[in-house]
């Protein structure tokens, strides 16, 4: 049975690898334009938008729920570490601890809407896409058995 499925299209990765994978990734893209440009740029918002993607290619179909769920709890996790580390790279200095989360999170929000719309919407092409192959599976068999 060939379905002719690139390795890209099928997640085989287990749900909390998935997650560890995304928070590691999301801290180095954080670091790496703090870095550079001292606060959250366009970079960030690409970076954030690719992993999203990447993610929902990655896990395997029983742990869809947790990269479904993951976009906005990875930025506003990670947005909530940068206002306790460095406040000034996603809000005003003088900001509390919740305005610069919430500062942060609808200043990067187009971002975290791409993101969030292209993983679950690569998700639900996987789920109707496997479905439909395992529908094609149960009619061939079913047929064979009832030819034979």
């Amino acid at each position: 049975m060939d379905h002719a499925a690139a390795s890209w299209e099928v997640g085989h990765e287990p749900g909390p690898q998935v997650v560890s994978l995304g928070v590691a990734l999301t801290l180095t893209a954080v670091s790496i334009d703090v870095l550079l440009a001292g606060r959250l740029t366009l970079f960030f918002d690409l970076c954030f938008v690719a992993l999203s993607l990447g993610l929902a290619a990655l896990v395997r179909r029983r742990d869809f729920y947790m990269v479904a769920l993951l976009p906005p709890l990875l930025m506003t996790l990670v947005f909530a570490f940068v206002a306790l580390v460095a406040r000034s790279a996603v809000a005003d200095p003088r900001d509390s601890l919740l305005q610069a989360v919430i500062s942060g999170v609808a200043t990067h929000g187009v971002a975290l809407f791409a993101g969030y719309a292209l993983s679950l919407g690569w998700l639900g092409w996987r789920l109707h896409r496997e479905s439909e192959a395992g529908v094609a599976a149960e009619l061939e068999r079913e047929l064979g058995q009832s030819a034979g």
